[in-house]
């Protein structure tokens, strides 16, 4: 899969990424996440109406290989969660920037989401140069 990572989109480290629009960010983890679990089988996310914080885990996505925590790049409410992915892990795979996003989170403070990485800081950190 050739990686992408979208200009309008923010990253993590540990390969979240979020997209902010106003007051809502559109949470998700990157192509090159995906690529390294490999068969994506199970995503846990937080319900409706539940709180997040910036840099605690909000749930977990489970592959063949491994279980990773997510951690959330910004704080607020999950106003949106993605059922199809939660009951379809394999959306993921086939699009993890549009229709495999996790949740969506109406934001305490939009400016915690400049704190990640660019996509061109977080390319320079995954593909090593």
């Amino acid at each position: 899969m050739k990686m992408v990572y979208p200009e309008n989109l923010r990253f993590l480290d540990s390969h979240e990424y979020v997209k902010v629009d106003g007051d809502i960010a559109t949470i998700g983890i990157s192509a090159f996440a995906v690529d390294q679990l490999g068969d994506i089988v199970f995503v846990e996310v937080p319900e409706t109406g539940a709180t997040v914080t910036k840099g605690e885990t909000f749930g977990t996505v489970e592959s063949v290989k491994a279980v990773e925590d997510l951690y959330s790049p910004v704080s607020g409410t999950v106003v949106e969660r993605n059922d199809a992915v939660i009951d379809s892990p394999e959306q993921l795979t086939e699009d993890p920037y549009e229709s495999g996003w996790l949740m969506k989170v109406q934001l305490n403070d939009p400016s915690e989401a400049e704190d990640a990485l660019s996509a061109s800081e977080y390319r320079s950190r995954v593909e090593g140069s």
